[in-house]
């Protein structure tokens, strides 16, 4: 791995407004070009919008799905790559050659190669499927890149599997926080009303994005997925009002041990910074535990319980004392 200067950002989509987010998306762009960065990462599905596609139609989700990486938000993203000689990760729903829909990410090189990822545990609609691999790949910086969207991080087998297949930086693009979920100490709603009042009262609302419905609850597990694993994270969130619910943002960067590199709790579109060095990794406490590893002893891991469940049933399911 070579040294790289790397850049997350935290932006409030326009649902379905591809044109107005990848203009959003151009204009960090530039801002990160004059800043030195060379790997930009957006979150999930930015492009397309995200939470109000689980109430749109399959012929309506079509509408908004493009193939990749041959599409023309696909051709944007990566001629900003080559513009800036940067590599740019962004989200969006793909019409794939299947003929299914998939909530992608795709990331566009400086030399014009592509990469992208297939989320694992896709919820968002009935009319969208999952991926089935792994995404590692090669930047031309010199560096090895895994990517896992949102609750594809929640799994901890997902980010020992991307460390295991050589990924020195996890690109974690997501649209989480302040989310109605089934878990008692996980989350929760957040008035949208602090939202739109951000301007006169931003204290309010950013004691919401840092407390345990956003940078709170990410601090229980996401620093354990870097440290665990020896891997820089690049953790990049929606922020502000997403259809009915209020993104938390916190644009992070972490380091193999787990700790913050940069970070915001901003209720505004933003971006952090932070130069990652890969002397850090050398002889860091999880690269030690992966070479510790006694797979022989792992075989049940890959066995099914029959506790399993589709990931969209075990996202919204509630318990029954509830």
């Amino acid at each position: 791995m070579e040294p790289i200067r790397t850049a997350s950002v935290q932006f409030c989509h326009q649902p379905g407004n591809k044109a107005a987010n990848l203009a959003i998306i151009a204009d960090f762009a530039d801002q990160a070009a004059a800043k030195g960065v060379e790997l930009l990462v957006f979150p999930e599905m930015c492009i397309t919008g995200y939470w109000h596609v689980r109430d749109l139609t399959e012929a309506e989700i079509h509408s908004l799905a493009e193939p990749v990486p041959t599409g023309p938000s696909s051709q944007a993203v990566r001629d900003m790559a080559q513009r800036y000689g940067m590599t740019v990760g962004a989200g969006l729903i793909e019409a794939g050659e299947d003929g299914k829909l998939y909530n992608t990410y795709l990331v566009a090189m400086p030399d014009g190669t592509t990469a992208k990822h297939r989320k694992l545990h896709c919820f968002i609609s009935e009319h969208m499927a999952s991926g089935d691999s792994y995404t590692v790949f090669d930047t031309p910086q010199g560096c090895r890149i895994g990517v896992l969207i949102c609750y594809d991080n929640n799994i901890g087998e997902n980010v020992r599997m991307t460390a295991l297949q050589g990924a020195e930086i996890l690109l974690a693009p997501h649209q989480t926080g302040g989310c109605d979920t089934p878990s008692p100490k996980c989350m929760g709603a957040i008035d949208l009303d602090l939202w739109r009042n951000r301007e006169t009262n931003p204290e309010a609302i950013e004691a919401e994005l840092r407390g345990p419905k956003g940078r709170q609850w990410l601090l229980t597990w996401l620093p354990a997925r870097a440290h665990d694993n020896g891997i820089f994270l690049v953790f990049s969130n929606g922020v502000g009002i997403d259809d009915n619910e209020v993104r938390t943002g916190n644009a992070m960067i972490l380091g193999p041990y787990g700790d913050i590199l940069a970070e915001t709790w901003k209720a505004a579109d933003t971006m952090v910074i932070a130069d990652l060095d890969p002397a850090e990794r050398h002889e860091c406490t999880g690269q030690r535990w992966i070479r510790s590893r006694r797979p022989e002893l792992y075989a049940p891991l890959a066995e099914k319980t029959g506790l399993e469940k589709d990931t969209r049933t075990v996202r919204f399911e509630r318990s029954s004392d509830q």
